[in-house]
């Protein structure tokens, strides 16, 4: 029997050291696959870095976070030459998308794509634009969505192709609803500390929320994540249940 994980992270932020620490810790195998739920770029020192080690694996499935949807707004313009003509095209959207990006910590994305080769910078746009906005896949007989933000304006019925960039990217999810009946959310973009809401039902029931985390999917009852506390050790902790370390 081959021994097959499904992994999840997300927010890696810039922070490569701790990308790859991460790697060890769950020995990641060929067999495996890693999903990385968006906001890869930014803040962190090397964002640019882990998107190059993310190109050499092939198990990993990436989904974009608004981090990258900021990033793709701006990078093609920013790799332009610098004409009259380019000038004239900074429109106050542009100009707009650019302040954003920067409050949000653009500055160690830009250092590092604006050392690469110029053929490179096309390559990381490129395989930046192929990140999906959602996956659903089914694990141990258990559906799963996963998608960086929420699932915005949500009305019961409301099919996937209906959401727009914004609210599976921007917007969060509303952990007092109940999205479907039998397929797990799992989702990133909140900005509540784990634990802080870790025994609500709706979260042991019907959504997760990672950030800073992987998570092993498996049954519920033994899921482990390995939060990760910035510049710390890996804190273990068990989902339902007081066991961490």
């Amino acid at each position: 029997m081959i021994d097959i994980a499904t992994y999840v992270v997300s927010d890696i932020h810039g922070e490569y050291e701790l990308f790859i620490r991460l790697l060890e810790a769950i020995h990641l195998k060929e067999t495996d696959t890693l999903y990385v739920l968006g906001d890869i770029l930014d803040r962190g020192s090397h964002p640019i870095q882990i998107i190059l080690k993310l190109m050499e694996m092939p198990n990993v499935v990436c989904l974009t976070g608004n981090h990258e949807l900021m990033a793709l707004e701006c990078l093609e313009f920013l790799i332009q030459e610098i004409t009259e003509i380019s000038i004239e095209k900074v429109d106050e959207k542009m100009l707009e998308n650019l302040v954003t990006w920067q409050y949000n910590g653009s500055k160690s994305t830009i250092d590092e794509f604006r050392a690469l080769s110029r053929e490179m910078q096309y390559e990381v746009i490129e395989f930046i634009k192929d990140f999906m906005i959602y996956e659903e896949l089914t694990v141990n007989g258990r559906d799963y969505l996963l998608v960086h933000g929420g699932l915005g304006n949500y009305y019961p019925g409301k099919d996937m192709e209906e959401y727009s960039l914004k609210e599976l990217i921007w917007d969060r999810a509303e952990y007092d609803i109940q999205y479907f009946e039998d397929t797990y959310v799992v989702d990133i973009h909140r900005h509540r500390e784990l634990w802080e809401i870790q025994d609500r039902a709706m979260y042991t029931e019907r959504i997760i929320i990672l950030r800073l985390t992987v998570v092993v999917i498996e049954a519920m009852d033994v899921w482990l994540q390995f939060v990760w506390i910035q510049g710390r050790n890996i804190m273990l902790r068990k989902i339902r249940g007081k066991v961490e370390k």
